[in-house]
């Protein structure tokens, strides 16, 4: 009778243990998200905690929950944003993609005749997009009267002064290139701020669908040209380093990147030699000049940095292809960008493709007729 009591009373701890367990909520667990130099930590429903390109905790938070402690008021995001300043191309693309341009954006550092984004230009004309100036030298008391709520920069020194106005920001850039996955998934890094989460997913698994069928058209293929990415200037030699996501989009497409081993910042420098070294085994050449910019033809190119004739994309039958004004604005399109370039490095695996970003330019201009329009 003892020993039954006793099992008894244990059978009804068990009971009560159990009921009280059910009864209490299950605490959920935090997630973490890395996007190169960039994290998003969910610490509970009411807090996000993002990290920056500069390495500064931002706190997101609901515009209904209370303001957590320990945060200055401007690293205090108030969520969904509603006005956004963006600095950059990549930055307004990042916005488009989230499906936010219209709504959010209010200010940005390019003028109006240098967009080629229909929603920008129709946003400038109605006034409801502003110009701040030069990047170096906004206007301050614009952007104040504009009233952003976060303003999107590669430029750190630009805090202390929007701090004083109590405006958040967020360092979108970083020293190290971007690669391949932080490139198409940084969409992912900003949607929390503006509760975009499954426009950001749908974003990522497009563009991931067009590396999957990049690989598949490119598998085994037996040829697989050198590709080289920069350009002379006239004091610096810049090019995309092996790892920013165009050198590793280029080896991903069964082609030889040949700056794959320089490592840094996109739009790294280099020494001149390097650059004329790699040139002589390069099949294709990606400059960053636009045709209206100085890459209209190879023997432009020549004359811009005669050092650059010598160079083997720049001679007979040799393939130099030079970005569309667009090109820039267009990271919303990273799906078809991909493919862009590897329909330009395998073209046979791409019978019916056409250019949309880029333009393979001719060994020379164009004759002028006296209407002074290119034949």
């Amino acid at each position: 009778m003892k020993h039954g009591f006793v099992i008894i009373f244990i059978l009804f701890l068990l009971v009560l243990a159990a009921c009280e367990q059910q009864e209490k909520p299950a605490k959920k667990t935090k997630s973490f998200l890395q996007i190169g130099e960039f994290t998003i930590t969910r610490e509970s429903d009411s807090l996000t905690l993002a990290r920056d390109g500069a390495g500064r905790t931002l706190a997101l938070v609901p515009r209904d929950a209370p303001a957590p402690e320990g945060y200055a008021p401007s690293m205090i995001i108030r969520t969904p944003v509603r006005r956004v300043a963006a600095y950059g191309s990549f930055d307004v693309a990042t916005l488009r993609a989230l499906g936010v341009l219209d709504e959010t954006l209010v200010a940005v550092t390019t003028p109006r005749e240098k967009w080629f984004v229909d929603d920008v230009q129709r946003g400038m004309d109605s006034g409801k997009i502003i110009y701040l100036g030069n990047p170096g030298v906004i206007d301050y008391e614009r952007l104040k009267k504009q009233a952003p709520e976060l303003v999107l920069t590669w430029d750190p020194s630009i805090i202390p002064m929007l701090d004083e106005l109590g405006i958040a920001c967020v360092i979108t850039s970083t020293p190290v290139a971007m690669c391949l996955n932080a490139r198409m998934s940084f969409v992912k890094f900003l949607a929390p701020f503006f509760k975009r989460e499954k426009e950001a997913e749908d974003f990522f698994r497009r563009v991931n669908d067009s590396l999957a069928d990049i690989r598949a058209r490119t598998a085994g293929v037996l040829e697989k040209p050198k590709v080289m990415w920069g350009d002379m200037y006239e004091k610096r030699v810049l090019v995309e380093p092996g790892n920013a996501w165009i050198g590793e989009l280029v080896v991903l497409a069964q082609s030889g990147y040949l700056f794959e081993d320089v490592y840094g910042t996109s739009c790294i420098e280099i020494s001149m030699e390097r650059f004329l070294y790699s040139g002589k085994d390069a099949d294709i050449y990606f400059t960053y000049r636009t045709p209206v910019t100085g890459a209209s033809s190879k023997a432009t190119l020549a004359r811009l940095n005669p050092l650059m004739a010598g160079i083997k994309p720049l001679g007979p039958g040799g393939k130099v292809y030079a970005p569309l004004p667009h090109y820039s604005q267009s990271g919303d399109k990273l799906d078809e960008i991909f493919t862009e370039l590897s329909a330009i490095m395998h073209l046979e695996l791409y019978p019916d493709y056409t250019l949309k970003y880029f333009q393979q330019i001719p060994d020379i201009d164009p004759p002028i007729t006296n209407s002074g329009e290119e034949q």
